[in-house]
């Protein structure tokens, strides 16, 4: 699936890279607090979801890389796609509640 140059593949890559980055940190972070190594007091409500999901969305940096590198526009136009798809999915989510 990686070594072809479409953007449906950009589209899938864009989505689900992210949705791994998230859930792998979020559960680190889970086994930290409940090992007692970090704490959410001091924090707004949202704060450790919010830095997740952009941190997930930085992921995706990686894949531009990986297919500008093979110069390979169309995945790489798909991941562009997902990754501003996404990011305006976050605005609209918590873009709101900061302002």
């Amino acid at each position: 699936m990686l070594n072809r140059n479409a953007l449906w593949v950009g589209l899938v890559l864009g989505l689900l890279a992210p949705a791994l980055i998230f859930t792998i940190l979020y559960q680190l972070f889970s086994l930290l607090e409940i090992s007692g190594a970090a704490s959410s007091a001091g924090f707004s409500q949202n704060f450790r979801e919010r830095t997740l999901a952009i941190v997930a969305l930085a992921g995706n940096l990686w894949l531009l890389n990986f297919y500008r590198r093979r110069r390979w526009e169309l995945t790489m136009r798909g991941v562009v796609v997902a990754t501003t798809l996404l990011a305006l999915v976050w605005l609209y989510v918590y873009g709101l509640k900061l302002f």
